[in-house]
């Protein structure tokens, strides 16, 4: 989701935009990769003033089996390693990239009730933070010729992702309170996620960059707005307990972790938010 929206808006600015296929090519602008084997050709990035890389296995996949689990953290580490040994062959030829923005998430964070994270925070617990260690570890592993940025991003509240089952749950009229509702969930519009890569790529930026819209919410304000732009009622709740139970591991770091994330190094470099409040960025969401 994230990916196709990001390509569309580089090549509206007139951005020449190659994309990494696991299948064979059927395009003159597609190359083709096997993260799980390491395969990536180096002449890929010739020419390239940037890479951008979102490639992993979806978290909002349930449950988390082992093999999944599995899944989530090597589909990352080897995608990642993969670009970064092209680079640094791009850079021992004398070409090297100038740019890498490499997907992370605020799960590095863990649950931290009551506390404010910003890029300064240390990382907490948990097998979501233990990945994105691993996973901004490879991309760190970078030439130092290429800056890399790491893209911490939130819940997307777009047509897809992890937002999609909320979305379903309001149309069907069983959307409520997930595990009381209190804790905050850091959130960012589509259209702001593709906006802050795009700043990421042409901003000096360096490290990790949190990708979180500005006002926090809790994860009832964030629900019900998307019930209410479904005009359907808010309502049926989702104990926390039901939740650890029925999904475990996953449910506990995704639906009941409490996360006030700040966008601190987005806004200090001038980066200004469409949508402010996560009304508004489901009201601009597409359906």
């Amino acid at each position: 989701m994230i990916g196709r929206a990001l390509v569309a808006r580089l090549r509206e600015r007139g951005d020449h935009v190659l994309v990494l296929v696991r299948r064979e090519t059927e395009a003159a602008e597609e190359r083709r990769w096997d993260p799980s084997t390491g395969y990536l050709d180096p002449a890929a990035f010739a020419g390239a003033d940037a890479v951008v890389n979102l490639s992993g296995a979806s978290i909002a996949k349930l449950p988390w089996t082992r093999r999944h689990r599995h899944d989530i953290l090597s589909s990352r580490v080897q995608a990642t390693t993969a670009i970064v040994g092209a680079l640094h062959a791009r850079a021992d030829a004398g070409e090297p990239v100038g740019v890498l923005v490499s997907g992370s998430a605020v799960g590095v964070y863990g649950t931290r009730p009551g506390e404010e994270l910003t890029e300064e925070s240390a990382p907490g617990g948990g097998f979501l933070a233990e990945v994105v260690r691993a996973w901004e570890a490879a991309a760190l592993a970078a030439p130092a010729s290429t800056r890399v940025a790491l893209a911490r991003t939130g819940l997307v509240i777009g047509p897809e992702g992890a937002a999609a089952p909320l979305r379903v749950l309001a149309r069907l009229g069983v959307a409520g309170p997930v595990g009381g509702g209190r804790q905050q969930w850091p959130w960012i519009s589509l259209d702001d996620e593709v906006r802050a890569l795009v700043h990421l790529i042409d901003a000096e930026l360096t490290g990790p960059v949190n990708l979180a819209g500005p006002e926090p919410a809790t994860a009832g304000r964030v629900v019900r707005a998307i019930a209410a732009d479904a005009h359907r009622p808010y309502w049926l709740p989702a104990p926390g307990f039901a939740i650890s139970g029925a999904l475990g591991e996953a449910g506990r770091e995704l639906l009941l972790a409490d996360q006030c994330v700040r966008p601190a190094a987005l806004t200090a470099s001038g980066f200004v938010f469409r949508h402010v409040t996560v009304e508004d960025a489901v009201a601009a969401s597409p359906r």
